[in-house]
């Protein structure tokens, strides 16, 4: 039982390779949408409205392609073996990694309002996006500090 139990945590290699897929297509999917903004600068001479957010989408998508991959070689180090990679890369425990999540979230959050905040047709609407994102935002801020181990 004991063997089984220790070779079972190759069972998380299944989470990484997963991560791993959806880390690519996630830098595939900000690069397909930085070269489709490039052509709308382009064509548009700069000129078009719509510019401003599509750029903020092709960072919010790279910014989700990256916590992707830094979940995927967290989980490796984890769970299977140590990698050479840097520090703020890594979660050295599963707090840790529940932290850069609530941390990613945050930063998501911000930039999916930001583009809310930019294309704004109702202020009621926006008020209320506005409370929510502070409120969530504050949510997963307080956890990331008064759930710190010591």
């Amino acid at each position: 039982m004991k063997f089984i139990l220790e070779k079972s945590r190759y069972l998380a290699l299944i989470g990484v390779l997963s991560l791993l897929v959806a880390a690519v297509a996630a830098f595939g999917w900000g690069t397909l949408k930085t070269i489709t903004t490039v052509f709308l600068v382009i064509q548009s001479m700069g000129k078009e409205a719509s510019i401003t957010v599509e750029f903020i989408e092709i960072v919010d998508a790279f910014l989700i392609a990256t916590a992707i991959l830094i979940f995927a070689v967290s989980l490796y180090e984890l769970f299977i073996d140590k990698l050479d990679l840097p520090d703020w890369m890594l979660a050295h425990n599963l707090y840790e990694l529940k932290g850069k999540l609530s941390s990613m979230i945050v930063l998501v959050i911000g930039v999916k309002f930001l583009q809310k905040l930019l294309e704004v047709k109702d202020t009621e609407d926006l008020l209320r996006t506005g409370i929510a994102t502070a409120l969530m935002s504050a949510v997963l801020i307080a956890f990331g500090y008064f759930g710190k181990k010591d």
